[in-house]
């Protein structure tokens, strides 16, 4: 077997493996396993075209692997849960300009070899240059709104869309300029530079224009398209090199980003359009001042004592974990609470929105890193109809994804979005540190139901003085 057919068998092991890797990816169950069978698949495919191509000796392969490993870990060690989202968005945008990178140095190889380059060539390095630098610019505005580096808020100014139309138009007609410069290659190569130089300024723009304006409470789609985004500049890099495993792991990430990107937009009632042209909310601390009171309906604070026996003496207990909880750390807490009820017999469950948090799955995360059981966590569908015979419902940090108005208040920004249907449960506990709306900037009418009790506080002080409450009953 030569070494073509050894690459080609490599390829397919680790296309195999990518696919393996993303089915397991949609259970909490499964989802680390499927982590490492994609990793195990990138690390072949890797190793296989660095072979072929003889682009690397052993000995630098392997001074590769370490350094990168050593990388790696030292980012998921030192990243707290709640730098998660920035770090994802982060990784979108290494994978973007990755991309771009390798497209330039494919124009140098082409001018050093003197090889020619067709129409097709050009609009594929084009193309991969465009979507990478899209993804770059546009991930690390995200990065810097989920960080707070940058305002949550939406972002504009006046002609910007204007501005953003000019910059799509410059980098499509960049494109074309070198379409049409790919015949006079490489004898005549500056055409086609200043035609990459021209996608490259416009799409570094373009990313900028189309996430600044996005709101906050936007920000978990716009995670997911960069996503999205980032496989296809790789996909198109993969024709670029004639690559097979990039082709076949960009068109998979690219695909599997664009439908996480519609569950997201469907959970949010919101299309995609609605999100990229009318980004709503942002940063919390920005919003409108929160008040106890709201049209003649008083808000009900409680304590941790009060809201341990609640808990104590219910029968079905169900959590509903939001960013609240992973800014406050409070996910072992959560977890050691669950226990102590269970401890008690009482049946408790984890309630979960697409959209709680700042990125798809954060929730997951954030309970799993907790080792609360897989079997406890339920999506909003499967947990809703059961609000109704749930004795406690407490709320722990989230805002927006509860807000009974949703259904019914038509001005709200928030009007037609799922929501869990806390407010059915017989009585809900909402932990917050104010009563600051969430991140649409309206107000939530859970919390002035009558039925409704405000636990106010760090998330995870309070947490840890209902389990101790709930300790000294034994």
């Amino acid at each position: 077997m030569n070494i073509i057919a050894i690459v080609d068998v490599a390829y397919l092991v680790a296309a195999i493996l990518f696919i393996s890797g993303l089915k397991q990816l949609t259970s909490p169950a499964t989802a680390r396993r499927g982590n490492q069978l994609a990793a195990v698949g990138m690390l072949i495919a890797v190793v296989a075209t660095l072979f072929v191509k003889d682009i690397l000796t052993p000995a630098e392969m392997l001074g590769g692997l370490v350094l990168g490993t050593g990388i790696g870990v030292l980012l998921a060690k030192r990243v707290e849960m709640t730098g998660m989202p920035e770090l994802v968005a982060a990784f979108n945008g290494f994978g973007g300009i990755a991309s771009a990178l390798v497209a330039g140095a494919e124009i140098s190889r082409l001018i050093a070899d003197g090889e020619p380059l067709g129409a097709a060539s050009a609009v594929t390095i084009a193309l991969s240059v465009l979507i990478g630098m899209i993804t770059f610019t546009g991930s690390f505005v995200a990065f810097g709104k989920l960080s707070g580096r940058i305002n949550g808020n939406p972002i504009s100014f006046p002609g910007m869309r204007f501005i953003t139309v000019l910059a799509a138009a410059a980098a499509i007609g960049a494109a074309v300029w070198m379409a049409l410069e790919s015949g006079a290659f490489p004898a005549q190569p500056d055409g086609v530079i200043d035609g990459a130089l021209a996608v490259t300024i416009a799409a570094f723009a373009l990313g900028i224009l189309l996430v600044i304006p996005i709101g906050g409470a936007d920000m978990p789609v716009v995670v997911a398209l960069l996503n999205s985004y980032s496989g296809l500049a790789a996909s198109a890099t993969g024709f670029v090199l004639d690559n097979t495993a990039l082709i076949v792991s960009g068109a998979l990430v690219g695909a599997s980003g664009l439908i996480l990107t519609n569950i997201m937009c469907v959970a949010m009632n919101r299309s995609l359009l609605n999100v990229l042209v009318g980004g709503f909310g942002g940063d919390s601390a920005t919003a409108i001042e929160g008040t106890k009171s709201m049209e003649g309906k008083t808000a009900t604070s409680t304590s941790a004592d009060d809201t341990a026996i609640l808990l104590a003496y219910a029968e079905k207990v169900i959590v509903v974990p939001g960013y609240g909880m992973a800014v406050a750390q409070a996910q072992h807490a959560v977890r050691e609470m669950g226990d102590e009820l269970e401890k008690r017999g009482v049946t408790v469950k984890y309630a979960i929105h697409p959209v709680a948090g700042r990125m798809p799955g954060h929730m997951n995360v954030l309970l799993a890193e907790a080792n609360v059981s897989y079997d406890l966590l339920f999506e909003m569908d499967d947990i809703n109809g059961e609000f109704d015979t749930c004795d406690v419902a407490i709320v722990i940090g989230a805002n927006d994804v509860v807000n009974p108005s949703a259904r019914h208040d038509k001005s709200s920004p928030i009007y037609g979005m799922p929501i869990l249907n806390v407010d059915k449960a017989r009585t809900s506990i909402v932990l917050k540190r104010s009563m600051r709306p969430g991140y649409a900037g309206v107000q939530n009418e859970l919390f002035f139901n009558h039925n409704n009790r405000m636990l106010f506080g760090d998330a995870k002080a309070s947490i840890t003085a209902v389990v101790n409450e709930l300790k000294a009953m034994d």
